[in-house]
């Protein structure tokens, strides 16, 4: 039996006082409460809605990245020419003068450089992306944010670079007498597929690096495998077929194909190219965010 004794009221202090400051205070409590549950629907379980609520975030995720990238350094933005610059350098000498690789009447550096400017920005976007929940581990252990935004600004951060080597590439068109003719316009169309290709790739990376810390020790070779399958340093035409359609399978070929019909008038690009190589770009990019989001509740436990 339990001995229930009611206590009075203090002094001054009506019953009905203080059932109404208990009744306030756990409003005030639940007001203060976050309910998380789990998201309904085939696309809300990627959590856009999060996301786009935490643009400001991803802002200054993808401002410090770039600060980061170029903080105490010398020649600071020039070393996203450096690298492409001297990687034609190589390609001139192997592929142009000695292996003499056809280039379709454009001159061989040129040809050469007009792939790697989109494909070093591919490369660096995955790269980045796939270290970016290990080099975040920190805030990731204390503080919660859609871990979609680590990656993400990774990729959106190469940007900078890009822009840096695509303005030497115009330099040295206008260098070798290569004016941009109308189809120009179609180089952010396939600038957006180099960063839905990166970020697809670099999402299902940074998930098993994060799980398996074997992958930043492939990812070098992992990269330099890509750089000979696409087509950089040859055009796409002399491959032959069945091989060609294989090489559509990777959106990068579509890409640098893209990028110098748009700025050089070569014609090896075609439509179903693009065509499938953007669909395979689009299903690399879902997959990655849903394998991503899968992942996503370990990620605090495991970096």
């Amino acid at each position: 039996m339990t001995d229930e004794t009611a206590v009075p009221p203090a002094e001054g202090v009506s019953q009905e006082g203080v059932s109404s400051a208990s009744l306030d205070q756990q409003a005030d409590r639940n007001a203060r409460l976050v309910r998380i549950e789990a998201p309904r629907g085939f696309w809300a379980s990627l959590g856009l809605k999060e996301f786009w609520q935490y643009r400001g975030l991803a802002y200054f995720f993808v401002w410090r990245d770039i600060k980061v990238r170029y903080k105490q350094t010398v020649l600071g933005g020039l070393w996203a020419v450096i690298q492409p610059l001297f990687t034609m350098v190589v390609f001139t000498l192997v592929f142009g003068r000695v292996a003499k690789v056809p280039s379709e009447g454009v001159p061989y550096p040129l040809f050469s450089f007009a792939a790697l400017v989109p494909f070093q920005f591919f490369q660096s976007g995955v790269l980045q992306a796939s270290e970016s929940l290990v080099s975040n581990s920190n805030m990731i252990k204390k503080v919660y944010f859609p871990r979609l935004i680590a990656p993400t600004a990774a990729v959106l951060a190469g940007l900078v670079d890009f822009g840096v080597a695509f303005g030497v590439l115009i330099i040295m068109m206008a260098a070798y007498g290569f004016a941009p003719q109308i189809q120009v316009l179609f180089v952010p169309l396939f600038l957006v597929l180099a960063l839905i290709t990166a970020l697809g790739l670099g999402l299902w990376l940074a998930g098993l690096n994060a799980q398996f810390r074997d992958i930043r020790y492939t990812m070098t070779f992992i990269m330099q495998v890509l750089l000979f399958l696409t087509p950089v340093a040859y055009p796409v035409s002399v491959i032959q077929e069945p091989w060609r359609a294989l090489y559509s399978l990777n959106p990068m070929t579509a890409v640098v194909e893209g990028f110098r019909w748009a700025l050089l008038g070569t014609d090896a690009v075609s439509g179903p190219m693009v065509f499938v190589g953007s669909v395979v770009g689009v299903a690399l990019l879902v997959s990655g965010a849903f394998f991503f989001r899968r992942l996503e509740r370990t990620f605090a436990d495991v970096v």
